[in-house]
């Protein structure tokens, strides 16, 4: 009995590093979000504005600038969505991971190579999410940069 307790506590040992990484990538998951519901209310603005505009003129066009916005936002919005999957996905297989440990001791089988196969797929989505994140940032850092700028035009 005290050698079956043993082997349980290590096995919760294993599974506890993995359980931190799920944490953190939540927490990451989170931040995803909130830039995701930001992009969201800035295209509903604008779609708003659309809306409003073709309302009162049915030929309205939308001014280059905003379509340019617009567009900038739908692809920081495909971005966003798809590093939110990948993150996503990237606890799917943490957790995967933490069921394979108990299960291989559970029901004796050998799950290291289904284990690390899932943990190197897990840091590969979580790597790959983690850079959509950067192409994001670098879009919001570029559009901030050019308003910046055309702010500093109009100035002189």
């Amino acid at each position: 009995m005290e050698n079956n307790i043993t082997e349980i506590t290590s096995y919760i040992q294993a599974a506890v590093a993995p359980v931190f990484l799920i944490a953190g990538v939540a927490g990451i998951l989170n931040v995803f979000t909130s830039r995701f519901v930001r992009i969201v209310d800035r295209l509903n603005a604008i779609d708003r504005k659309i809306s409003i505009e073709t309302e009162s003129d049915p030929h309205y066009t939308l001014p280059l600038k905003l379509q340019e916005r617009r567009l900038s936002l739908l692809k920081r919005l495909k971005n966003i969505n798809l590093s939110i999957f990948l993150g996503a996905l990237t606890l799917y297989m943490v957790a995967m991971v933490i069921l394979t440990i108990f299960a291989s001791k559970l029901f004796h089988f050998d799950g290291q190579m289904v284990i690390a196969s899932l943990f190197i797929a897990s840091m590969i989505s979580l790597s790959s999410s983690l850079f959509l994140f950067l192409i994001e940032i670098h879009a919001t850092v570029h559009f901030i940069r050019t308003k910046r700028q055309s702010i500093y035009d109009n100035i002189e």
